[in-house]
């Protein structure tokens, strides 16, 4: 793992959930729970930030105790810690049309991301194996999507071609040809799935918005993820961390990488970028300055504190 010197104290860890903060049981395990809540107790500020809904992760928010502003559905949208929307971003009524007609015509499955809500024409297998398997809300059937669209705020939108990873690539090329360039098709790790955002949407997006509000800068943040929906807040970041088990994309990306999800990563990098730096500027502290022209005994020299490498 490449070292890199700290030069500045965190001050906000920014997280992603599904293959970062939780392991593959979708848990969040003790050591991981303990280690962060030291983080907030020491004054730093911890954000979730996920692709899925807030109310698949106010569980985790509520064990935290954490309550800064999150980031939901790839970044489109951000809930207080209480559940009230504090900013949000949609997709255009023309271009959700379009690309619902569209998908639709050719036999895939949309869904239509509104706040905390998940909305779907029909309730498929698949879509009820996804979001029970994401501990998300399950979709409501409320027939043709394109007759919500003026009175219902898009998030953001989800398509599916089941077990078919080769469709939905080939979609995305197509979309891509014929929306506006500034709307964003986004894989999120779901092969059969694609993912479509408002115009500049993404969690790094968001996350600099709440920087700015917090007053702090992008460079006492460290950034956890391991997917494509995590880059620009990795690369917002002051660290960013790639897990073990994210894509070599991500990695190269990535300032340095942490060990995988299953083998508390996000514990092992809080630890060592975060808390071992402030453990030795408190050491550092406690130390006495010697008073001018006095007279001392020779001081006997502090040990060291070495942060362990990460392996």
């Amino acid at each position: 793992m490449t070292e890199i010197t700290i030069t500045q104290p965190i001050k906000l860890i920014a997280i992603d959930l599904d293959g970062t903060l939780l392991n593959s049981n979708h848990e969040m395990t003790e050591r991981t729970e303990t280690v962060l809540k030291t983080a907030l107790s020491k004054g730093i500020r911890v954000i979730i930030a996920t692709g899925k809904t807030f109310l698949s992760s106010r569980h985790i928010v509520k064990r935290l105790g954490t309550n800064t502003p999150g980031i939901y559905n790839q970044g489109t949208i951000t809930f207080n810690s209480d559940g009230t929307v504090h900013s949000q971003q949609v997709i255009d009524k023309v271009t959700a049309r379009q690309v619902i007609t569209y998908a639709e015509d050719r036999g895939y499955i949309v869904g239509v991301y509104s706040g905390t809500r998940i909305l779907v024409r029909k309730l498929t297998q698949r879509m009820q194996e996804l979001t029970t398997y994401f501990h998300e809300p399950m979709p409501e059937a409320v027939g043709p999507l394109q007759n919500i669209l003026e009175t219902t705020p898009v998030n953001k939108i989800i398509i599916f071609y089941p077990h078919d990873p080769r469709r939905v690539q080939a979609l995305r090329w197509q979309l891509s040809m014929q929306i506006d360039t500034g709307t964003r098709l986004l894989s999120a790790g779901i092969p059969d799935e694609l993912e479509l955002l408002p115009t500049g949407a993404s969690k790094g997006s968001a996350l600099k918005v709440l920087l700015k509000e917090m007053g702090i800068p992008a460079s006492q943040v460290m950034a956890l993820g391991d997917g494509e929906n995590d880059v620009e807040m990795l690369e917002l970041a002051g660290i960013g961390v790639a897990m073990g088990n994210a894509s070599e994309h991500v990695k190269s990306i990535a300032n340095v990488t942490t060990k995988t999800n299953d083998e508390d990563g996000v514990a092992e990098a809080v630890e060592k970028y975060v808390l071992a730096p402030l453990a030795k500027a408190a050491e550092a502290a406690a130390v006495p300055t010697p008073t001018p022209n006095a007279t001392t005994e020779p001081a006997s020299p502090a040990s060291k504190v070495e942060a362990s490498p990460i392996a």
